[in-house]
């Protein structure tokens, strides 16, 4: 699974390493270290012709739903599933997305405890999600733009702390995925078998634990003495 990312690279990076044609408002943009499901983030969908971000709220709301709850629980998405899925297999066609993320949390149980660790592309590149997307009128009439990340079965190294993680595409493969005009639903199913992207990971500090601190520590790699203390079993 994957239940809490970050985002802590400038907006002028970002841009640059994704070719982003429109973000509105990059300018108020702030890195964010502990972006969890109910939260905004910059999210990359394909619009006439130009990729663009948009802000999104994690954890998706289908249009159809009335589930005040549903998007605490869609907040990931598996791949193997997707066409199966009501929530999700009407979206495949036409409302694919690229969650933008530099990194991710996720927490290796051990007998006592849950040890979280932060896991992240080695070469400092952004770690670009698949995911699915849906908007909707609330009943005030704001519209609301929901989205989830797609998950996949781990690389070797990350299998050592979790049994899923989120489907990282290549640069390459974005417009396969985000065009919806030009690529077929097979041909964009079909990247996310291929998208297995060496990464990293590294103990850190029991704050990432609150959803509401994000802070720079969060992603502070927690030191020896720490991890015995706070990991031991």
């Amino acid at each position: 699974m994957c239940g809490r990312t970050t985002l802590t690279l400038t907006p002028e990076k970002i841009i640059k390493e994704l070719f982003i044609d429109e973000w509105d408002n990059s300018d108020t943009f702030l890195p964010r270290y502990n972006i969890s499901p109910g939260q905004y983030n910059p999210v990359l969908i394909w619009n006439r012709k130009n990729r663009i971000i948009k802000e999104m709220k994690w954890g998706l709301e289908p249009s159809w739903s009335k589930d005040k709850l549903m998007g605490k629980k869609l907040f990931n998405a598996r791949s193997e599933t997707l066409l199966e899925k009501p929530s999700f297999q009407d979206l495949v066609s036409k409302k694919r997305c690229v969650v933008i993320a530099d990194g991710y949390f996720e927490w290796q149980k051990s007998r006592k405890f849950k040890k979280p660790h932060y896991i992240f592309n080695p070469n400092g590149k952004l770690l670009p999600m698949a995911g699915l997307w849906s908007s909707k009128t609330s009943s005030s009439g704001k519209s609301i733009s929901s989205y989830t990340i797609i998950t996949t079965t781990p690389t070797q190294k990350v299998s050592q702390i979790h049994n899923r993680m989120p489907v990282i595409l290549h640069t390459e493969n974005l417009d396969t995925w985000l065009n919806f005009e030009k690529n077929s639903i097979s041909l964009a199913l079909s990247v996310l078998k291929s998208s297995k992207i060496d990464l990293d990971y590294y103990p850190v500090s029991e704050k990432v634990n609150n959803a509401g601190f994000d802070k720079p520590q969060c992603i502070r790699r927690a030191n020896y003495n720490e991890t015995l203390n706070l990991f031991s079993v």
